[in-house]
């Protein structure tokens, strides 16, 4: 079932905080909708999810590949 999911619960889901998710949203890599306060679709959460799958996203302007045996 679709829901959306305002930052905060998007946040808890992806367990970082609240600015790491608008990072997210302006950097272009998590589609947001506007409708009072930001909201993402369960959907779109889980299509981020998988799109960037492998990838170090600490830097949302700046992603890279997670080089193999790297787990820090």
């Amino acid at each position: 079932m679709n829901e959306l999911l305002d930052v905060t619960e998007v946040a808890k889901r992806l367990k970082c905080n609240r600015n790491k998710v608008y990072d997210l949203i302006k950097s272009g890599l998590l589609q947001g909708l506007k409708l009072g306060r930001m909201k993402v679709s369960t959907i779109e959460l889980e299509s981020f999810l998988v799109r960037n799958a492998g990838k170090d996203i600490s830097d949302p302007y700046n992603v890279k590949e997670i080089e193999r045996g790297e787990c820090s």
